[in-house]
């Protein structure tokens, strides 16, 4: 095992105390001088520890921090709470059950039935390792043109497109990352998920940037803005839910009802089933 994998709750400690302004921890008259973020000692202060007991976790030489500490160290550098369980989760990497290392993501038919009784609404299925595992006739049409659409890191880091599909491609990117960081804390030893960040480091120097923030995140219920080619810009909800067992979760886009989005899905859905009844009439007069 590698320096950077033995000591990572040093990392994401250090990370998010760079990232953690005094201001959010109520020093309002920090000096202008002071390199961003929150020094050692003051966190130390402010989570009740010692300087050096401290300084030892981010150096990785004190393994064992007590839930106590854990907890405080999660208020002081102001965590969300899928942050403070990673956190808690390099702490003690034995507590949380990890899952299959190498398994394959096998979508289930019955699930596969489910996303095509929505012929209306964009649905797809993404994997515990963030591969678009399967999707429906919509979603094929909204994501029309978009490359690297396997894996949802790799479409927005590597297409070239994605700065003009996403209109806020920063908030975008972070969060996928963060969802990225967070499937890597659930299975530390997957060699796929590894080779992935290797090569999301090679490639972006935007993904080196935004993973060393160490953010935390899973995929949860969110307004997301996409701008389509031929609908302009569209406002969809994405209800996220989790497939028991698998690590796998659900995707339905939705619009708010009576909105631009809405009228937008429904053009696009006559345009799918459209071209599903002349692909249809086709193979029928081919038979």
């Amino acid at each position: 095992m590698d320096n950077g994998q033995r000591n990572l709750l040093g990392e994401f400690l250090r990370a998010r105390r760079e990232a953690t302004s005094p201001a959010q921890v109520g020093f309002l008259h920090a000096p202008s001088s002071r390199t961003p973020g929150l020094r050692r000692e003051e966190v130390a202060m402010l989570a009740g520890v010692s300087d050096s007991y401290y300084i030892r976790l981010e150096q990785g030489r004190e393994r064992n921090p007590s839930a106590q500490v854990l907890g405080a160290l999660a208020r002081v550098l102001c965590l969300e709470p899928d942050a403070a369980a990673y956190l808690y989760s390099l702490a003690h990497p034995g507590v949380r059950p990890r899952a299959e290392t190498g398994a394959v993501d096998r979508v289930s038919p019955s699930l596969l039935r489910l996303m095509h009784l929505c012929p209306n609404t964009p649905a797809m299925v993404i994997g515990r390792r963030l591969d678009v595992l399967a999707v429906n006739p919509m979603i094929e049409a909204l994501y029309e043109g978009v490359t690297h659409f396997d894996n949802c890191l790799r479409m927005i880091y590597l297409n070239p497109r994605a700065a003009d599909f996403y209109p806020d491609w920063e908030k975008a990117a972070r969060a996928k990352t963060a969802q990225l960081r967070s499937a890597v804390a659930a299975d530390p030893d997957d060699p796929y998920l590894h080779g992935l960040v290797e090569e999301l480091t090679v490639h972006s120097e935007e993904f080196r940037h935004i993973w060393a923030r160490h953010e935390v995140r899973t995929r949860g219920n969110e307004a997301k803005e996409l701008r389509h080619p031929k609908l302009g810009d569209l406002t969809l909800s994405w209800e996220v839910l989790s497939v028991s067992g698998t690590g796998q979760k659900f995707v339905a886009l939705t619009a708010e009802p009576g909105s631009d989005s809405e009228r937008a899905l429904r053009e696009l859905a006559s345009t799918v089933a459209r071209q599903t009844a002349t692909e249809a009439a086709g193979s029928s007069a081919r038979l």
